[in-house]
């Protein structure tokens, strides 16, 4: 396995701004970023093998969800939350941000982050802000937010791979919607059928197994693969480690979950939702933005955290590879 491989998967560096406690039956980690008084959750979710994708007979499975395989895949920290919009601004809004850093070198500048541009229309189309998850980013800004976050605090963030998403999302479960057999999704998840057709506050319904919270429903969120139809064929005939479809175009990507809007088949841990351009049509602009999306609100995203961290070099290769900087 090569150098750029080790650094995506999944002991947490000891830095001063994460705060570790025992919450239940995971190590749970408190990060903050510097200068504010944001903190979000993670939790430590464990190494395992388990079957990527779903069994064919499942409600609303497509072709494209098999065959099923075993995938091993190593231990990371994953957001408990989506992330939300006040903590998506501080890398939006320049004025909210600030030069205290953690980095070991000490060298953040506030004024030479990267940042998203305006977005042509309200990213939450008047559904809130605050609590609330964020949404409509590209899989570009979700990206470019990691990097920030990197910049920001010299610990490394991204996306998580569509494998390590499903991992989570199943924490152990078997079931088409990752919950306990003969338990109600709407106790779950927020979608169709009970979200009155918004996203509401994170964290209201139940959390998974594993302390996971609106993995299904509120909204669907960007992995780090780019979508193949046939990507689960290769894995078919043996357990494959850590699976990673590497982009190499801009459309599709990989999103998970569903979202506030979607029917319940589409909230399924195995369900692979395809991005689109469509989800730009009303962005008059020319070229049509990097960093938002004007039609889908639905989209958000949370973080993980490799462990171990990955050196800077390789860091630098992974932001090359997904960012081309």
């Amino acid at each position: 396995m090569n150098r750029i491989s080790l650094i995506l998967m999944g002991s947490l560096l000891l830095l001063p701004f994460c705060l570790q406690a025992q919450e239940g039956d995971l190590p749970h980690c408190t990060d903050s970023i510097p200068g504010t008084d944001i903190k979000f959750k993670m939790v430590k979710i464990p190494a395992g093998v388990f079957t990527l994708g779903s069994p064919e007979g499942e409600e609303g499975r497509t072709e494209d969800e098999g065959p099923q395989h075993q995938v091993e895949i190593p231990s990371f920290w994953m957001s408990i939350y989506e992330l939300r919009f006040e903590e998506y601004n501080i890398f939006r809004d320049k004025e909210k941000d600030n030069d205290t850093s953690t980095h070991p070198d000490g060298n953040y500048d506030v004024d030479a982050a990267s940042r998203p541009s305006p977005p042509y229309e309200d990213p939450t189309f008047g559904m809130g802000n605050v609590g609330f998850p964020a949404g409509s980013m590209t899989q570009y800004g979700a990206l470019k937010y990691c990097k920030w976050l990197y910049q920001k605090t010299g610990v490394f963030y991204r996306l998580p791979t569509e494998a390590e998403w499903e991992y989570a999302c199943r924490a152990g479960t078997t079931t088409p919607f990752a919950i306990p057999e003969g338990a109600d999704l709407g106790d779950y998840a927020w979608y169709y059928e009970n979200s009155e057709g918004v996203y509401h506050p994170v964290g209201q319904k139940k959390p998974n197994a594993w302390g996971l919270y609106d993995m299904m429903g509120n909204v669907a969120e960007w992995t780090l693969d780019q979508y193949k139809k046939d990507f689960y064929q290769a894995g078919a005939d043996s357990a494959r480690l850590w699976p990673w479809s590497r982009p190499t175009r801009l459309h599709p990507r990989t999103v998970k979950g569903g979202s506030y809007d979607d029917d319940p088949e589409e909230l399924r841990a195995a369900n692979r939702i395809q991005s689109n351009m469509a989800w730009k049509r009303r962005d008059p602009q020319l070229p049509k933005s990097f960093w938002w999306n004007t039609d889908s609100p639905f989209v958000g995203f949370r973080l993980v955290k490799p462990d171990p961290q990955p050196s800077p070099e390789e860091v630098r290769k992974f932001w090359k590879m997904t960012l081309d900087e």
